[in-house]
C-alpha cells in the first residue's frame, strides 16, 4: 500500500492489534507501541485456563484459594416454661382476684370464693384457648399477665361478691350478752356472747329506698318457715327484731350475691349457718346494726 509521498507501508495482522503511531510527517516512530491483549475464549466464553485452573496468563502456577467451610444451622433456642403462679386447690386473696378478672371477661359466673376449683381451671382453660397460650388451666406468669391488662383492679365488692370478707371488730355495744352484731361496713354478722364471736357470716341490707335500721333492737319473734304477706317471698329462719325488718336466710343473696338487695331486711346466703344461729338465738337476744 503505498502512502503519502510515495512511502510503502506494511500492516500485519497478527492474533491481537499492534497500532504503530506515526510522527507528524506520517513515518512511523516517536512513541512506543499500544499493545491490547484479547485472551482467548473456548466453546463456554469463558477464559482459557493452563495448569491448576488460572486463567491464561494470570497467577500461573499458584495454588487455589481454600474451600469455603460449609455452613451449619445454629440449633434452635430452647424457651424455658412460662412460670406458675396458681393452679388447682391453691385458695387465697390472689385466687380471688383471679377469679374476679375472670368475671370482667365472662370466662367466670360464681364467686369469686378464693378457691381454684375445677370452675377456675375451665375458666382459665378456655381463656389460654381463646388467645392461642398453652392450654393448661393454670395461671401461669404469661396468662396473668395477658388477664392483667385485659381488666381493670377489683373493687372491695368485686372480690366479695358472694362474701368471704373478713368482718369488722364489733361495736362496744356488742362486748356484753348475747348479741346479733351486724356492720353495715363489712357487710358481716357476728353472733357473739359475752364479747366471744361464736360464729361469722356475710350478710346483706336494704336498699336506698327500703333501708335496714340501725340502732339497738331486741329478737322479738321467730318464725322457721315464714313468707312475707307484704312481698309475697319466702322468709326462712326469720329472726324479727324492729317492725317488719328480721334477720333471714335469702335465695336470691344466695343466687345473685350483692348484685341485688332486701326490702329492709338483713339477708344470709349461707343456709347452713344461719340454720345453726336461728336454733341458737333466744327472743329477747340483743341486735346491734352499727356501721
Amino acid at each position: 500500500m503505498l502512502a503519502a509521498g510515495g512511502a510503502l507501508v506494511i500492516v500485519a495482522a497478527v492474533g491481537g492489534c499492534t497500532v504503530q503511531p506515526t510522527d507528524g510527517d506520517g513515518r512511523a516512530g516517536g512513541t512506543y507501541p499500544v499493545h491490547i491483549d484479547v485472551p482467548a475464549t473456548r466453546g463456554t466464553g469463558t477464559p482459557a485456563t493452563h495448569g491448576a485452573g488460572t486463567p491464561a496468563g494470570r497467577d500461573a502456577g499458584k495454588a487455589a484459594p481454600p474451600a469455603a467451610a460449609p455452613r451449619t444451622t445454629p440449633a434452635p433456642r430452647t424457651v424455658a416454661p412460662a412460670r406458675v403462679l396458681w393452679s388447682d386447690g391453691d385458695h387465697g386473696r390472689d385466687v380471688r382476684e383471679l377469679q374476679a378478672r375472670l368475671k370482667q371477661v365472662a370466662w367466670l359466673f360464681d364467686g369469686p370464693t378464693g378457691t381454684y376449683d375445677d370452675l377456675t381451671t375451665k375458666a382459665v382453660g378456655g381463656f389460654q384457648g381463646k388467645r392461642g397460650l398453652p392450654r393448661t388451666g393454670r395461671t401461669d406468669t404469661v396468662t396473668w399477665q395477658r388477664l392483667l391488662a385485659m381488666t381493670h383492679e377489683p373493687t372491695k365488692w368485686e372480690l366479695y361478691a358472694f362474701g368471704g370478707q373478713p368482718a369488722a371488730a364489733p361495736d362496744p355495744r356488742c362486748l356484753t350478752g348475747r348479741v346479733l352484731c351486724i356492720s353495715k361496713t363489712s357487710r358481716t354478722l357476728r353472733w357473739m356472747i359475752d364479747g366471744r364471736t361464736v360464729s361469722e357470716m356475710p350478710v346483706r341490707f336494704g336498699t336506698e329506698l327500703t333501708p335496714t335500721r340501725e340502732g339497738v333492737f331486741h329478737v322479738y319473734w321467730k318464725s322457721r318457715h315464714h313468707v312475707s304477706t307484704l312481698y309475697d317471698s319466702p322468709m326462712p329462719y326469720a329472726m324479727f327484731f324492729s317492725g317488719g325488718q328480721a334477720v333471714h336466710y335469702s335465695y336470691d343473696f344466695a343466687a345473685r350475691g350483692y348484685a341485688g338487695g332486701s326490702h329492709g331486711c338483713v339477708n344470709v346466703r349461707d343456709e347452713q349457718k344461719i340454720a345453726a344461729l336461728f336454733a341458737q338465738v333466744r327472743d329477747g337476744d340483743k341486735v346491734v346494726v352499727h356501721w
